[in-house]
């Protein structure tokens, strides 16, 4: 057994988290203490009282999410934000939440590892959130409809459904792009423009960003936010296992999204 600050620690120089830009709400880092050793982890995208209560009930004492308690704000403690909060105090249950840190880290990250789970080799950064990359972008010569048949087949083992925007039956897919989770966006289509990328490929993004896709050609592959986010808490908790001879397990609880 190993104290939960010997696993901050570890973790935090592991992900750059003290380094890190990232949204305010993230909060990156022990979101909850324990005064106990660490005997056991979990691993789950979300804090929702659903990972919380399998996290206990598979004997964890430490929960690394990607999304932590305060994607929501400043909060009362009302509802089910105190519900959450009352089960990992009363379960003795540490929290440990990692966002962007985990989205980019090169072979721990959501984007590397989606990169690999398709059969792609990175060669650069995209999505970039103040000066880093978050995602990753590479060069292939493989049909759009192949890709999205790869994607389709992730998707379905990690709780997602593949979308795709109209792209021609004979597409070819020569530069790709990747951002996991809300990754379609404004900034990352014209990024996308930029870059001469022809395939993007993210979790989700908002019903425009099809529409404008597909006036400025580019073929936009959506593969789930929950299911392109399984791979980095995964990849995370069985680094931590490695490193301190803990066992852990991962906590499936797929929002459909």
């Amino acid at each position: 057994m190993v104290s939960l600050a010997e696993i901050s620690r570890y973790l935090d120089s592991l992900l750059r988290t003290e380094e890190f830009p990232d949204y305010p709400n993230a909060l990156n880092g022990v979101q909850v203490d324990v005064d106990a050793e660490i005997h056991g982890v979990a691993a789950a995208v979300d804090a929702r009282q659903r990972s919380i209560q399998g996290a206990l009930d598979a004997g964890a004492n430490l929960l690394l999410v990607h999304h932590g308690l305060f994607w929501g704000g400043l909060q009362p403690l009302r509802g089910p934000h105190l519900r959450r909060v009352q089960q990992m105090l009363r379960g003795r249950l540490a929290l440990y939440s990692s966002h962007l840190p985990l989205d980019a880290h090169p072979s721990l990250g959501n984007n590397a590892l989606l990169a690999r789970e398709l059969g792609l080799v990175p060669a650069g950064g995209f999505a970039r959130y103040g000066t880093t990359d978050i995602g990753v972008t590479g060069d292939d010569d493989v049909p759009t409809s192949e890709l999205l048949d790869r994607v389709a087949v992730f998707a379905t083992r990690n709780g997602g459904i593949a979308r795709c925007s109209g792209f021609p039956e004979n597409a070819i897919t020569r530069r790709w792009a990747i951002c996991t989770g809300s990754g379609a966006s404004a900034e990352t289509l014209r990024e996308a423009v930029e870059k001469r990328v022809d395939t993007l490929i993210v979790g989700e993004g908002p019903h425009w960003t099809a529409v404008d896709a597909d006036e400025i050609g580019l073929a936009i592959i959506y593969a789930g936010h929950y299911a392109t986010e399984t791979l980095g808490v995964r990849a995370l908790a069985q680094n931590l296992s490695d490193a301190f001879s803990l066992p852990w397990s991962f906590i499936d609880v797929p929002t459909g999204l």
